[in-house]
């Protein structure tokens, strides 16, 4: 039975009426991570049945869900400045570790400081509108999934439609300015990483479905513009330099197209990102399941963990094409798996880590693949680390639904 049949056959049979009372929360980051569905499916069961262990978090999930209920629609049309392009339909970021060049009485061009943001880029402020979008739409999903409550699926479907449908205020399906540099380059490679957030808009399609609100025609044009981002990320020159690029932007380059590629039904396609994952992981991973070209950052930790989060990503949705990529080994030995031990020890505070890491790691960005071990690695002790790091709020947290 597919993923789509079983959650629609099972949201078929609740129906709930009783909306908990909003209050002011913020929405958690560590609480977005991939989906999976029939993990959400045997969730709803034992919420409808008023299972004591996940209403905390399934009544905070509404609380959020609440407040996201008041973030009004974004777009790419808000930004005041306009791309080289002439039309603000184009998305446009600036690069965040680029700044001024003292030396320069113009500041042109800009030079890189790694790690330190430029807090000129919130001058654009699309990069800053998309991934609290995608939270929104992400939670609100989420929350009509649970409580089978139209309200939250309206605001997600006019939020969808706003960013990407709407003739006034969607975005062009291309990246031809993200990331730019001024006085170097109107847009880089690196400004695809911007839409990974788009892959949990997608997850939250998936729990549209059935909804009024969120329509056959709708879908269909949802994915006539996947589909044409595709295109774009296959032929632009742009999009074939992040493609190539060795560390975790190559990696997230797979994370999105596998994700997009799957919603529109491509499998060939999906196929053969499926088999660029597997040979980034035996060319960009060390033999003792580091990432090099990540502990070369100044925040090593950080990158060392957001290259990981991409592969976990791309291991759930090879799951969705029959792939155990968990599992797999390179012919150099190489595996997911060996890049979960690698790193295991120092999210959990086990290990102190050695390499350079200027800013605090913040712990929860390691949730996903903590949650995840749980799952596929049998990994007793993970939910335990993450309780560890908020054993008051725990009980609250989506990952307790996922």
């Amino acid at each position: 039975m597919s993923k789509r049949i079983y959650l629609v056959l099972l949201g078929s049979c609740f129906f709930f009426h009783n909306i908990v009372a909003q209050t002011h929360v913020t929405l958690s980051k560590s609480d977005m991570v991939k989906l999976d569905y029939f993990t959400l499916a045997e969730r709803k069961v034992k919420i409808w049945e008023n299972d004591v262990t996940l209403m905390p978090a399934y009544r905070q999930l509404l609380r959020d869900a609440n407040k996201a209920l008041k973030f009004k629609p974004v777009s790419v049309m808000d930004k005041t400045a306009t791309p080289p392009s002439g039309d603000k339909h184009d998305y446009m970021s600036l690069a965040p570790y680029w700044w001024p060049n003292p030396a320069k009485t113009d500041g042109l061009p800009y030079i890189r400081k790694d790690g330190e943001v430029n807090p000129e880029i919130k001058e654009y402020p699309d990069k800053e509108s998309m991934p609290v979008l995608c939270e929104n739409i992400y939670t609100l999903s989420l929350a009509y999934y649970f409580s089978d409550n139209e309200k939250y699926a309206e605001h997600a479907a006019e939020l969808i439609k706003v960013w990407f449908l709407n003739k006034a205020t969607k975005m062009n399906p291309n990246l031809n300015f993200g990331q730019a540099v001024k006085g170097v380059t109107d847009g880089r490679a690196e400004g695809m990483i911007d839409t990974r957030h788009f892959i949990f808009v997608v997850d939250a399609l998936e729990l549209l479905q059935k909804s009024e609100h969120w329509t056959a025609e709708n879908n269909n044009d949802l994915k006539k513009w996947f589909s044409e981002f595709i295109d774009w990320s296959q032929k632009s020159p742009i999009a074939l330099d992040e493609m190539n690029a060795k560390n975790n932007h190559g990696v997230w380059f797979d994370a999105q197209l596998l994700s997009y590629a799957l919603y529109v039904e491509d499998t060939v396609l999906a196929r053969k990102i499926i088999d660029k994952s597997i040979s980034r992981i035996d060319k960009q991973m060390s033999k003792d399941g580091s990432f090099p070209l990540e502990l070369e950052r100044t925040t090593s930790l950080h990158y060392s963990v957001f290259i990981m989060n991409a592969f976990v990503i791309i291991g759930q949705l090879s799951e969705e094409m029959g792939i155990d990529l968990w599992n797999h080994q390179t012919k150099s030995g190489k595996s997911l798996k060996l890049a979960y031990d690698f790193l295991l020890p120092y999210v959990t505070k086990e290990k102190v880590w050695t390499n350079q890491q200027i800013k605090e790691f913040n712990y929860s960005d390691a949730f996903p693949i903590l949650l995840r071990g749980k799952i596929v690695y049998d990994c007793n002790t993970c939910i335990d680390a993450i309780k560890a790091f908020h054993p008051v709020r725990f009980e609250k947290f989506n990952i307790n639904l996922l």
